[in-house]
């Protein structure tokens, strides 16, 4: 098999209490962004808070100040536009709005009118229009969260029948370390939280864990060679260093696509796209330096010998 990295012998676990110090910044920042967004104080899109999205291209060259001055003067002042790098449509934009009506008339009416009120003499074409009122919105929102949680549930049964209790606590543990960071990144760049941004959490979650996984399976071959007192953490580090090579060439076979999506995908799947990069990164370093040293710091303070 080829590999790009020969054999290391890198002392990982002796790293740990930096890599736990970096980690904890990450997790504050994400658990900081999930508080904003229980109190809806996020940037919520309109799949969880509702609202309107309309896209479309203008005729014209026009500039994105004067759309976002004539959209918010004529009764959207929280409107967010956005301009599209199309290949096949030049000048065009999405529209964000967190109304459903307004004035007594629809809000994707409305946007339309004044659309064509502020520019007569450069016309506006539809693609595409998009309503989720505030109840579908709230009932999205419950199912994002009973998604989350049953996720979490099911990696902890599944890791603590594979390995034992305390793999599967310190797996998902560093499996909530990812999406919290990435979460905490995100809400640092003002990005929309949408059901897509759910669907690459839930999905770098998994990816995370299985990553986790192939280094606890070789912990656990090496272990069944554990005699003598004071091998454990020696084991542990080189398991890591033995599975480094395979778990950087995954990571660089997922970075490809995923960067990839990120800049030939299309407006709609490049956040999705930012969130699986930062993921697949974040989560190859919290497989090494998060997952398996919780277990060297669990063994250290409750020591018993491992199945």
């Amino acid at each position: 098999m080829f590999r790009i990295i020969k054999e290391t012998n890198i002392d990982f676990i002796g790293q740990r209490y930096k890599a736990f110090i970096f980690s904890a910044i990450l997790v504050a920042l994400g658990f900081f962004a999930f508080t904003m967004i229980l109190l809806d104080k996020g940037n919520m899109g309109i799949d969880f808070a509702g609202g309107t999205m309309l896209q479309g291209n203008f005729e014209q060259t026009i500039d994105v100040g004067k759309l976002r001055d004539a959209v918010n003067g004529g009764g959207f002042p929280e409107a967010s536009i956005q301009k599209l790098d199309r290949h096949d449509v030049a000048n065009s934009y999405i529209i964000r709005v967190k109304e459903t009506t307004s004035g007594g008339e629809k809000a994707i009416d409305k946007l339309q009118g004044i659309i064509e009120k502020s520019f007569p003499g450069n016309k506006f074409h539809k693609d595409s229009e998009h309503t989720i009122g505030p109840a579908v919105g709230e009932s999205l929102r419950k199912s994002a969260r009973w998604a989350v949680l049953i996720s979490v549930i099911g990696m902890i049964i599944y890791i603590g029948l594979r390995f034992d209790f305390r793999s599967g606590v310190a797996a998902t543990i560093a499996t909530f370390h990812d999406v919290l960071a990435v979460l905490g990144i995100f809400y640092l760049l003002d990005k929309e939280v949408t059901l897509l941004m759910v669907t690459a959490l839930l999905t770098l979650a998994g990816y995370s864990l299985t990553d986790t996984v192939v280094v606890y399976d070789r912990i656990r071959e090496n272990l069944r060679k554990f005699r003598k007192k004071g091998e454990f953490v020696s084991t542990i580090n080189r398991s890591i260093n033995e599975v480094l090579s395979r778990t950087i060439m995954t990571s660089m076979t997922v970075l490809i696509v995923v960067v990839i999506l990120f800049f030939f995908g299309g407006e709609v799947l490049r956040d999705f796209a930012l969130a699986m990069t930062l993921g697949v990164v974040i989560g190859t370093y919290s497989s090494i330096f998060v997952a398996s040293p919780i277990v060297v710091e669990w063994e250290a303070r409750y020591p018993r010998r491992f199945k």
